[in-house]
């Protein structure tokens, strides 16, 4: 295919924008090569600045659960457009989409929309810390819950060891309330409470790991997370801004049968539009300002149009009673298919799926957590994403990016693809 458009796009967009990209993985600094400009999409596709059509799997990193201008949010968009597009007053829809979240997710009682996920996650923090009155928290390498700077910590060596930054700007002092633990390893989790005794308010996790490649968790850890916090008086957080309302109508919570004390949500969420939100019980939520003491606030919370766009997806993911069984069917048939070719080609790999998340992983080991995901083959995996994409199939520029699978996705479409991974592989 030819990128010469979008080659030179990219020139113009370095001139002005750092590193030529709003958000970096999309520079392609993971791959190699200039990033592609997109020009339109519709349904499972994305039509370039250079008249190319590729396959989607990234579907903008999740929130295009039924495809690209899917046309219920696209007609909300523009009605409620036509209206205004921003107040910083309350309206009624916000109301209404909160209402509708309420009854699809388990264990939350009220929600606080704002305006990404990475704002929903920090906020889940001030709020366990408000709440709890304890200052530290555990994260999981590997997991990524935005770009807040309590969550730029990279792990230090021993159970007990504080982080530190590994982003500049983000100060020692805020490192040392940060807390890394292994994903998957609840005896790590253990020591590291065991060291910080009534010091951590929450455990903050992707229940399944997104940011890493698709990573699951192991049978009965979360329930081990959620007695160790059950005993030590810790907040269970969980960032579902990938697998709300994703994995099942009422995202991991009812996936696993685990109930989070906060819940953090995005992409889906939206509709497409910057949304992300936070909710929990009543005695939690009600800590937040205006009626309890946990200061949060958003100009543009609750904006209009984003409204619209979340609630015409979440009645269509709210009425649809069919659509989790085809997006696990569809991401089924995609696994099968990948490891059928990979197998037969020779080429060492393991692939990961929970429900319409999948990744593929060019290493042998089981990948489990951060250290056995870095062990993949990133130079397979650089070959295989630019193969890829000279067959018309678009995957994360990553190795440490699930795939997002969407409803718009034919059958042939995935065959397509699995065919196209065959033709790859053998240049592998």
């Amino acid at each position: 295919m030819i990128y010469q458009r979008s080659s030179a796009l990219f020139v113009e967009a370095e001139k002005v924008i750092p590193g030529g990209v709003n958000s970096p993985v999309r520079a392609f600094k993971g791959v190699g090569g200039t990033p592609i400009f997109v020009k339109e999409a519709k349904g499972a596709y994305l039509y370039d600045e250079d008249g190319n059509r590729l396959i989607d799997y990234i579907n903008s990193w999740g929130p295009m659960i039924l495809g690209h201008a899917f046309m219920p949010v696209v007609n909300a968009v523009i009605e409620k457009a036509k209206k205004g597009t921003s107040f910083g007053m309350p309206t009624e829809i916000e109301t209404q989409i909160a209402k509708l979240a309420v009854s699809m997710v388990p264990n939350i009682d009220k929600i606080r929309f704002v305006n990404s996920g990475t704002e929903a996650c920090m906020s889940a923090v001030r709020l366990a810390r408000g709440y709890t009155g304890k200052d530290k928290i555990i994260k999981f390498a590997g997991c990524y819950h935005g770009h807040s700077d309590s969550f730029l910590i990279q792990a230090g060596s021993g159970a007990s060891t504080f982080g530190t930054p590994n982003s500049p700007g983000v100060t020692n002092g805020t490192a040392k309330d940060t807390l890394l633990a292994r994903f998957n390893d609840i005896q790590d989790v253990s020591r590291l409470i065991d060291s910080n005794e009534n010091e951590i308010a929450c455990i903050i996790i992707e229940p399944v790991a997104g940011n890493m490649g698709c990573i699951p968790p192991k049978e009965g850890f979360l329930k081990a997370l959620r007695d160790l916090c059950d005993r030590n008086n810790i907040l269970l957080v969980f960032d579902e801004v990938m697998t709300g309302f994703r994995l099942a109508k009422g995202g991991a919570q009812e996936l696993y049968n685990i109930n989070a004390d906060i819940v953090c949500f995005g992409k889906v969420i939206g509709g497409g539009l910057p949304v992300g939100a936070f909710a929990a019980k009543n005695e939690i939520m009600n800590h937040l300002a205006p009626i309890g003491p946990v200061y949060q606030a958003g100009t543009l919370s609750g904006n209009p149009l984003a409204m619209a766009a979340g609630l015409a997806m979440l009645k269509e993911l709210h009425t649809d009673t069919e659509l989790f069984e085809r997006l696990n069917d569809k991401t089924a048939y995609l696994h099968n298919g990948i490891a059928q070719v990979l197998k037969e080609n020779n080429i060492t790999h393991t692939i990961n799926r929970v429900g319409s998340m999948i990744s593929v992983h060019f290493a042998e080991a089981e990948v489990i957590d951060f250290e056995t995901a870095a062990n993949g083959n990133n130079e397979t995996f650089k070959k295989f994403f630019h193969g890829m994409l000279n067959q018309g199939v678009y995957i994360a520029p990553s190795a440490f990016e699930t795939w997002f699978i969407t409803d718009a996705l034919t059958y042939e479409d995935l065959d397509f693809t699995i065919k196209a991974i065959d033709l790859v592989a053998k240049t592998l």
